[in-house]
């Protein structure tokens, strides 16, 4: 009997699904058989962007790899005509980590701040008094 010089490998237990249970989401432009992802249909593009103006990945649109490379061709062409932003404008505060070291560079207090608008405050009133007898 001849002698095997390349056995086979043993076989491998399958990969467990982390998603086991669930169906990868359907191609929504498959489903609709769209040919051709037009960079000017604004609402359509506008569901693969995420709040912040990202594209959204395939996992989480359920798009194929070809529409999804189209959606994507189609989004940067729209950016480009300045028809999509490439941001969204969001608005984010911080805060200082350290105590009072960091004051200087924010400003004066709030109470120089609010004697600084008293001293307005008198200049308006006296435009408005000048304002009134000019008037009259």
């Amino acid at each position: 009997m001849p002698r095997i010089n390349n056995p086979k490998p043993p076989k491998r237990a399958p990969k467990i699904d982390p998603r086991r249970g669930q169906k990868k989401k359907p191609c929504s432009l498959c489903a609709h058989h769209v040919n051709y992802v037009d960079y000017k249909d604004l609402k359509t593009l506008g569901k693969y962007l995420s709040d912040r103006g990202k594209i959204r990945g395939r996992r989480v649109s359920g798009n194929c790899q070809q529409h999804q490379r189209d959606i994507s061709d189609a989004i940067k062409t729209a950016r480009e005509l300045a028809l999509l932003p490439y941001t969204q404008r969001t608005v984010t505060e911080k805060r200082g980590r350290g105590g009072r070291g960091d004051r200087d560079s924010r400003g004066p207090r709030p109470s120089d701040r609010d004697e600084q608008v008293d001293d307005v405050v008198v200049e308006d009133e006296a435009y408005e008094a000048a304002s009134e007898e000019g008037e009259e």
